[in-house]
């Protein structure tokens, strides 16, 4: 192993600091770090998230995945991407009970507005919750598609309850791993997972992600240089809060003599940035946008958690935060 990498990761020695080495880790470090400080075993941490409470040793286990999702608004998503997706979990893990909590505060306040009460509480709820039943090890599993500000809100949540129980794992994110030495490319995999209908010369399809003020907002890009690699030129990703904008490709695909516009989300559910940013009939809507460019604009509203590929990567995500827990 060359020696940069030793300088990096976690060392098995250091459980006596209570801060134990992720699953999953890509680097270990150089066995002549000894006692090396919290905030390197911190910093080094990747992949998925482990810790084992020696405190807790003799409890008794009682097991229970918590599904983190942001939510949405649109009960129709919720039911075909989001729960779905939970119930697909629960299927591959009987023996333990699944749990769903929304990180959106406001959406569950919306719900709860709308519909007179909303069934889904906050993670410090769900966790509160599980405390006061006796669940004593707890798998967390996130529903976002990159690592960017949710997961690392979902990241937090680990750090500030895992001494709570007596083991609790965080696994990654639909895309986390981009093929980088010695790891899968999980970006790749969910590129070659969308439904991407080919289409004749002159039809462009634009997928829509959300953006991130955070750096991880560089994921689409590599999501772009995978779809490139696969041949699909005429698929473009743009976001509604990061980069690229609608305004980068739109201009370009009409230089190209590109006619038609397929608009597809490329977002867990095809909620309000959908149905209204996307495909709404307002004057700031991508869809109106790109037809008073002159093009012809189709909307799909579909979220990824309508896709059963999806659902199944997701529940391999769910497997790895499971088996990090047990063994």
């Amino acid at each position: 192993m060359k020696s940069w990498k030793k300088l990096l990761a976690v060392s098995v020695a250091c459980s006596s600091l209570l801060i134990a080495a992720p699953a999953d880790a890509a680097y270990q470090l150089n066995d002549e770090v000894k006692n090396p400080p919290a905030a390197l075993q911190m910093a080094t941490q990747i992949g998925v998230l482990k810790y084992k409470n020696s405190a807790m040793t003799n409890a008794q286990n009682k097991d229970a995945i918590v599904v983190l999702s942001f939510g949405t608004t649109f009960k129709d998503q919720r039911t075909k991407s989001i729960d779905a997706t939970a119930k697909a979990i629960q299927a591959a893990h009987p023996n333990a009970k699944v749990f769903t909590a929304f990180t959106s505060h406001i959406v569950i306040k919306h719900i709860a507005e709308a519909e007179g009460s909303c069934d889904y509480m906050t993670p410090e709820e769900t966790l509160k919750h599980l405390m006061r039943e006796g669940y004593t090890r707890v798998a967390l599993v996130s529903l976002d598609v990159i690592p960017g500000m949710e997961y690392k809100y979902d990241v937090a949540l680990f750090h500030e309850y895992k001494t709570q129980f007596k083991a609790m794992t965080l696994g990654t994110p639909l895309m986390y791993w981009q093929g980088q030495e010695e790891q899968r490319d999980d970006v790749m995999e969910v590129m070659q997972s969308l439904h991407l209908p080919s289409y004749k010369k002159g039809t462009a399809i634009l997928l829509m992600a959300h953006g991130t003020p955070d750096p991880s907002n560089a994921y689409y890009s590599v999501m772009q240089a995978k779809l490139k690699a696969m041949k699909r030129n005429d698929v473009h990703i743009y976001t509604v809060e990061g980069w690229p904008r609608l305004e980068d490709w739109a201009g370009k695909l009409k230089m190209h003599k590109v006619e038609k516009i397929i608009l597809m989300p490329l977002m867990m559910v095809a909620g309000d940035h959908a149905n209204n940013d996307m495909a709404g009939n307002e004057e700031d809507s991508h869809k109106v946008i790109l037809e008073k460019m002159g093009f012809k604009v189709e909307a799909k509203l579909q979220g990824l958690g309508e896709n059963k590929k999806i659902r199944n990567i997701f529940v391999e995500r769910a497997d790895e935060a499971w088996n990090a827990l047990i063994n």
